[in-house]
């Protein structure tokens, strides 16, 4: 990824920063890895400014942790990963309540096409659209919940987790088991049924957080 630089100060660390936590969190470097404000501005072709403004960014997440070395790549943990299925397993649910109580049937209709288009890649064998349109399904229901805190914490939640839900969707029973979840869950929303849309939604995420700690323990996530 090239940086623009003709962006000011702000804006370029805000690209940094950006792009280091998605390579991070995606598993681009390993746990552990050393890098110094130097050889990142080198791998960005950034100067050191916007890296060093990214960096404390990164470090108050927790991910990243500074040493006199440079910036170690610290992740996402195993206590981590539970602790943020937890927290989706409680406001995931109310926020496919908040949907099918207030979702247009415009908004309906959008989470219905991305649904149909995860059945096709997954039908093609397209694990990168899959993963993608699974995402899209997520973002698409924490918007209809017309709720700002429920939408940015999710997607903060979600966002982090990347690395393991591309392992766990990658496996094709367990994306075809994901879209009728999936499938369901729009059928609840549609019906504003919001017990319903509930119960179902937080199935889906304990069904998806049980197949990434499987995974985890069996070594396929690293």
């Amino acid at each position: 990824m090239t940086l623009n630089s003709e962006h000011k100060i702000v804006s370029l660390a805000d690209q940094v920063f950006e792009k280091l936590e998605h390579d991070i969190l995606v598993g681009n470097y390993r746990k552990g890895e050393v890098f110094t404000e130097l050889k990142l501005a080198e791998i960005l072709g950034v100067s050191r400014t916007p890296v060093r403004e990214a960096l404390r960014r990164l470090e108050q997440e927790g991910i990243i942790k500074m040493s006199t070395k440079g910036a170690v790549i610290v992740g996402i943990s195993t206590e981590d990963i539970s602790d943020i299925y937890e927290m989706r397993i409680r406001i995931e649910g109310y926020a496919a309540r908040l949907a099918a109580e207030r979702a247009s049937d415009e908004e309906i209709k959008e989470l219905f096409d991305v649904v149909d288009l995860q059945e096709f890649y997954i039908i093609k064998g397209d694990n990168d659209q899959t993963i993608a349109c699974d995402s899209n399904f997520h973002s698409v229901l924490y918007r209809m919940s017309s709720s700002m805190p429920v939408h940015s914490t999710l997607s903060e939640l979600h966002k982090k987790i990347v690395k393991f839900r591309k392992a766990s969707i990658e496996q094709s029973e367990r994306a075809k088991k994901s879209l009728g979840e999936h499938k369901a869950i729009c059928g609840a929303i549609a019906s504003h049924n919001g017990d319903l849309a509930e119960e179902l939604t937080v199935a889906h995420i304990i069904n998806a957080r049980d197949n990434i700690m499987q995974k985890i323990a069996e070594g396929q996530t690293k």
